[in-house]
């Protein structure tokens, strides 16, 4: 895993995690709506989680890769981090 150096960088991280979790959502057909119902996490939250606008916790990682039926360590892989 590459050390975050500064926000930018720590901002850049939290993006490619939200594309990733954005990609595999759409790969399996699923609306973010109904992946934010899976989850337990608000919907408008969902979508500042995929738009790298909210820091995710690791619960929250697990919850959405659980709703996905895929392992957190997926999600972080794609993300490259």
């Amino acid at each position: 895993m590459a050390r975050v150096s500064g926000k930018a960088d720590y901002e850049r991280q939290l993006l490619k995690l939200g594309q990733a979790i954005r990609a595999e959502r759409k790969a399996q057909g699923l609306s973010q709506e109904a992946l934010a119902d899976e989850a337990g996490i608000d919907r408008s939250h969902m979508g500042k989680i995929e738009r790298g606008e909210r820091n995710v916790s690791l619960l929250n990682v697990i919850r959405i890769a659980e709703a996905l039926q895929s392992r957190a360590s997926h999600l972080l892989a794609a993300a490259d981090l």
